[in-house]
């Protein structure tokens, strides 16, 4: 499975969502979590509330989207957030999206994977794992004075990334609620043989 690509490969939205619906449950019944993490006081760090609120403009999806710029999760909030999330959406299978940094060729990178992301590590916060899966992109380069490399991260690059990612989300939600439909469509049919 390719779950590495660039944010400006032809395809990458494309990859992205069809890694996406590769890694989400069988159930149509799990609740579906896209949790965006980040703060729009970093520039850098603003990659998961851009996704959440590009989610949000793209309209009615199959999946609860948390963390916006108005309504962002970053790191004063996030035990609070994961814990309200838990209780409204019991057995969710989240998917937690956030910025990173890394070495200098990968800047641009958007990695999807199975298992939870640590937020907060490139700045040595030490904060609660979060997700089932989680979709990363390389904003910039890791390695010294990583806050500062965050803030001083180019605005361009990001809201790029965002795009795509927001786009790759986008898609795969149309895909499932497209399944969802059919699911819906064939328990009928079948309710309907039944009772003639």
């Amino acid at each position: 499975m390719q779950n590495k690509f660039f944010y400006d490969e032809p395809n990458a939205a494309a990859q992205l969502s069809s890694s996406i619906l590769r890694l989400l449950p069988a159930s149509t019944h799990t609740p579906i979590v896209i949790m965006c993490i980040g703060t729009d006081r970093s520039t850098g760090d603003s990659l998961g509330p851009l996704v959440g609120t590009m989610l949000e403009q793209k309209g009615i999806l199959p999946f609860h989207v948390y963390g916006t710029l108005k309504d962002p999760i970053h790191a004063v909030n996030l035990e609070d957030r994961l814990k309200d999330i838990h209780q409204q959406h019991k057995r969710a299978f989240i998917i937690a999206v956030d910025a990173c940094l890394g070495r200098v060729k990968n800047v641009g990178m958007v990695t999807i994977e199975k298992g939870p992301i640590k937020p907060g590590a490139a700045v040595n916060k030490n904060l609660p794992s979060v997700g089932d899966a989680h979709i990363t992109g390389i904003v910039n380069v890791s390695g010294f004075m990583e806050f500062f490399v965050l803030q001083n991260t180019r605005l361009h690059l990001v809201m790029s990334m965002a795009e795509t990612i927001a786009t790759g989300i986008y898609e795969a939600g149309m895909q499932l609620k497209k399944h969802q439909r059919l699911a819906s469509l064939q328990t009928n049919e079948l309710k309907y043989k039944l009772f003639e």
